[in-house]
């Protein structure tokens, strides 16, 4: 059945064609299996509830019939300004409008959010753009630009809230520098989330072409119940395609976790245990009730455009496994810098068990891609990162940072976790503190940062190492917990391409030489892994060992093997030392991405430069298996993989071209 929905109309009707609902929210409380609920192009300000779960052959469909011509907002517009003085106005707001959620007495908080940071959960938008909270009324009468953001001349227009207890109002004094908010469009956020479930497991939902902005959304932590403007809310097989989705307080889209009561920002509240081990318990909690292939996940989100939200474009623990995530533009993710703490990318995801992650451009986010814990059969493919960290001019007198951004971030998990086929061009392309990765024909612009540490909790005097789960193979189910032993990675047929040190960037690594967390090393290339051993030095431990009674050893506490094969290295990027066949190039080779009409194109004189190489084609018999589930590196329905596709999926030769490109040329369109 189709139900009609136009916010246009005079009156609600029936659902009919004749005549359509004029809120989302009607439709959504009677759609069934098989509906598809068709909505006009209009402004719908309104929380989506879907009450009914759709079934695996017969989904429920929200559709606009206008591409992004719908739009599902948590603001409202405020025209009661009065001006208080000089370029600052003032409006009360009726509490009654927020219902039991007051994003103006409520802080941004949870496990891992920077507690410095005082934030409401709600925001003041001036014609769409997000303005900056100020903690006091001086803030807001004297603002100071902000260097820390990527748009530092915005951060003048300031706002501050506080309440009236006498008449039941929310008061917020703006800075709207010289503006009349009340002829330009000025919103408040007042709702929590635009289309999700208040409940679990209302699955199967298709949520297609809706352009989705502006909710009061809370830090979204893996300990604690995550999220988002949208999201599915511990269910199995959403779609989310072809939706712009901006503005969100703190994520986006959560394909997160559920709320666990006893265990729900619990090392905010309780401190007793260490954040690492309430984490440890809540995974092992979720799988006792309940959390398995076949009631939890396997969701696709495509062709969306995201950015401007405050934490994540798209944040996921235990609730994204076995999921797509492809054809996105996310973008300008934490460009505000109000708000910090352990939680922050384009995408940030816990457990992203056989997790597919490919076409899609990541760009200006503090970091793009973060894959924490578990990313047991992730496969990162083809896709184009650049600019990923903090601000340009800010980052270039920081002298101890480690947040600095990158392209990757991947800690603390077992693997098998692979990387084949991306572009990455920022500073730091790929954070280490991991093992079990493979990365295979990608184009590295950046360095490798945090190889060998990163790995511990902090503690003083005390070990402190992190124990983090594998699970059963294409499952769920924890199979065991280990320390990183570090290594156990493996590097064919990628190009290395230096990048020239910007002014700073020098002061920054050496601040960061006995910093825990990152070395924020600035040489591309696999040289960081110059101390682990080959294949054959690491079994030789064993040679004659026969379990109990044997000499003692660390050999099971050892760095595990590093493998790399085919690999060129450009403008003085440094191969490993132990890496037999690393091709150096001569050459001056140049990069430069062009971006026109939101169009780019790979300027480069690469592949002019390239020597002959002797690559060969690279497959899950050459990689093996990730060490610690013993794993191997394949698809997640268990079947091999062939590198035999390029960036663009162009069918590469037998002796393919090293690189992400099979027919390099002087501009490629990507």
């Amino acid at each position: 059945m189709q139900i009609f929905v136009d916010a246009n109309v005079k009156r609600s009707g029936n659902g009919s064609k004749e005549y359509p609902f004029k809120r989302i929210t009607e439709a959504a409380k009677i759609a069934k299996p098989g509906d598809e609920v068709l909505v006009e192009p209009g402004i719908y300000r309104e929380y989506v509830d879907p009450v009914n779960a759709g079934t695996e052959d017969a989904r429920i469909t929200y559709r606009s019939t206008k591409m992004r011509g719908a739009t599902i907002t948590g603001s409202e517009p405020v025209k009661n300004w009065s001006n208080y003085k000089g370029n600052v106005w003032v409006a009360r707001i009726p509490n009654g409008i927020f219902g039991d959620y007051n994003p103006y007495t409520t802080l941004v908080s949870g496990d891992w959010f920077i507690a410095t940071y005082i934030a409401h959960t709600g925001d003041v938008f001036l014609n769409g753009k997000s303005m900056y909270e100020a903690t006091t009324l001086d803030g807001v009468e004297k603002p100071v630009v902000y260097e820390k953001s990527w748009d530092p001349d915005f951060t003048v227009y300031t706002w501050y809230t506080e309440q009236d207890a006498a008449t039941n109002e929310t008061i917020i004094y703006a800075n709207f520098q010289g503006k009349d908010p009340n002829k330009e469009n000025v919103e408040i956020t007042v709702r929590e989330n635009c289309f999700y479930p208040s409940k679990e497991g209302v699955g199967y939902i298709t949520l297609s072409g809706f352009v989705v902005k502006q909710a009061a959304t809370q830090w979204a932590p893996p300990t604690a119940y995550q999220e988002g403007m949208i999201g599915p809310h511990w269910s199995k097989g959403w779609i989310i395609e072809d939706c712009e989705v901006s503005d969100s307080k703190c994520s986006g889209i959560s394909l997160g976790k559920y709320k666990q009561p006893n265990n729900d920002n619990k090392w905010l509240h309780w401190k007793f245990k260490d954040g690492t081990q309430t984490e440890r318990d809540n995974i092992c909690q979720a799988q006792i009730e309940g959390w398995t292939k076949e009631r939890i996940g396997s969701h696709i989100i495509r062709r969306c455009d995201i950015h401007d939200c405050g934490q994540t474009g798209i944040v996921g623990h235990l609730g994204g496994v076995f999921s797509i995530i492809e054809d996105n533009h996310i973008h300008h993710i934490n460009n505000k810098q109000n708000l910090a703490g352990a939680e922050i990318g384009g995408i940030k995801m816990h457990a992203a068990i056989d997790v597919i992650i490919r076409r899609n451009h990541f760009h200006n986010c503090t970091r793009g891609l973060w894959l924490d814990w578990q990313a047991q059969g992730t496969r990162v493919s083809q896709n184009l990162f650049h600019d990923n960290c903090l601000p340009s001019d800010f980052n270039a007198n920081m002298k101890n940072s480690d947040a600095l951004g990158e392209d990757i971030f991947i800690e603390v998990s077992h693997g098998p976790t692979l990387l084949d086929n991306n572009i990455l061009l920022s500073d730091h392309a790929v954070k280490l503190p991991t093992q079990g990765v493979a990365m295979v024909h990608n184009l590295i612009h950046g360095s490798f940062t945090a190889v060998g540490r990163g790995v511990l909790n902090g503690s003083l005097t005390q070990k402190s190492p992190r124990y983090t789960p594998y699970h059963v193979k294409h499952r769920t189910e924890i199979m065991g917990f280990m320390t990183i032993l570090h290594g156990d990675a493996r590097f064919y047929n990628n190009i290395f391409v230096q990048k020239a040190k910007r002014p700073g960037m020098e002061e920054i690594q050496a601040a960061n030489v006995n910093n825990e967390w990152t070395d924020a090393n600035l040489t591309c290339g696999t040289v960081p892994y110059d101390s682990y051993p080959t294949y054959e030095e690491w079994v030789k431990q064993f040679d004659g060992y026969c379990g109990m009674g044997s000499p003692a050893s660390d050999r099971y506490y050892n760095p595990l093997p590093v493998w790399a094969a085919g690999n060129v290295y450009c403008n003085g990027a440094v191969p490993m030392k132990k890496e037999t066949d690393a091709v150096v190039c001569d050459d001056k080779v140049s990069i430069k991405l062009v971006e026109k009409d939101g169009k780019y194109t790979l300027e480069t004189n690469l592949y002019e430069c390239l020597k002959k190489t002797d690559a060969k084609m690279i497959s899950t018999e050459v990689l093996g298996m990730a060490f610690e589930p013993e794993q191997m590196y394949e698809n997640p329905d268990g079947s091999p993989i062939i590198f035999d596709s390029d960036y663009f999926g162009e069918h590469r030769n037998v002796n393919p071209k090293v690189g992400p490109f099979e027919n390099g040329k002087k501009k490629i369109d990507l």
